[in-house]
């Protein structure tokens, strides 16, 4: 009799929180930090965009090691890799923007062709694209590869939009917090969860980077000089309080 190789038949909880208004909330605020925090790294620290993103990234993929040692979702440690991935796709759209002179129109072409690939191979492997049932390794592994596709993507995008095509910060948070607004509304009409679910992940990564650009940046440039310094703190203080409450509950619903 053929034996089933053992890693196939490692099973766990979902390893994604639940999709509820705090993990909205959350997810927001870490497009903000992961934007704001990049640019402080990068710029006020004097790191250069490639020595952050080479020290993010070593910082990611510890945390990712960590993610998938476990056998159910810990909010603290998901979260943790969802603010890294958020800087290193910053970086990664800047390093190509800043540092090899790519068009943003060609970087947002490509993470969009690049999310797409990700997304037929995991559907073609797994059936599924459902965030719901990230119940193995491989799962896991295709969701975080598209995670860190949609920041990456949604980046370049947003650049795109206040920079390249002129709408400002201002009239860049607006425009995808109504883009945001009608991808609710589809799913609240009865709209495909898992494909609603995918698109306001993407649109909620350069609705952050607006804010957190509008909060930082110089007077002189449309922004309300707050600086990232302080934007950054103010934001990972708010992410680390409602994770904590996230981690008490599950803490609270174990016992």
């Amino acid at each position: 009799m053929q034996r089933t190789p053992r890693a196939s038949l490692v099973r766990w909880d979902n390893k994604v929180p639940e999709i509820a208004l705090s993990f909205w909330i959350i997810k927001i605020l870490s497009t903000t930090v992961g934007e704001t925090a990049a640019d402080f790294l990068a710029v006020n620290v004097g790191w250069g965009t490639g020595r952050t993103t080479a020290l993010m990234a070593t910082l990611l993929i510890a945390a990712l090691v960590l993610q998938l040692r476990q056998g159910r979702c810990v909010p603290w440690i998901y979260w943790l890799c969802v603010v890294l991935v958020s800087i290193v796709g910053t970086q990664i759209t800047d390093l190509l923007t800043d540092g090899l002179n790519i068009s943003l129109y060609l970087s947002s072409a490509v993470f969009a062709a690049a999310l797409a690939a990700i997304f037929l191979v995991w559907w073609k492997v797994e059936r599924t694209l459902s965030i719901h049932e990230i119940t193995s390794r491989r799962r896991e592994l295709f969701y975080w590869g598209a995670i860190l596709c949609t920041f990456a993507l949604g980046t370049a995008v947003g650049d795109l939009a206040t920079e390249a095509l002129g709408l400002g910060f201002v009239n860049g948070s607006i425009a995808f917090g109504v883009l945001i607004g009608i991808t609710y509304a589809a799913w609240r009409l009865g709209g495909n969860a898992v494909l609603t679910f995918w698109v306001g992940y993407v649109l909620t990564r350069p609705f952050g980077a607006a804010i957190g650009d509008l909060l930082t940046q110089d007077r002189s440039y449309g922004g309300l000089g707050i600086g990232a310094a302080w934007t950054s703190a103010a934001f990972l203080l708010l992410i680390v309080s409602l994770v904590a409450v996230a981690q008490l509950r599950l803490r609270r619903e174990a016992v």
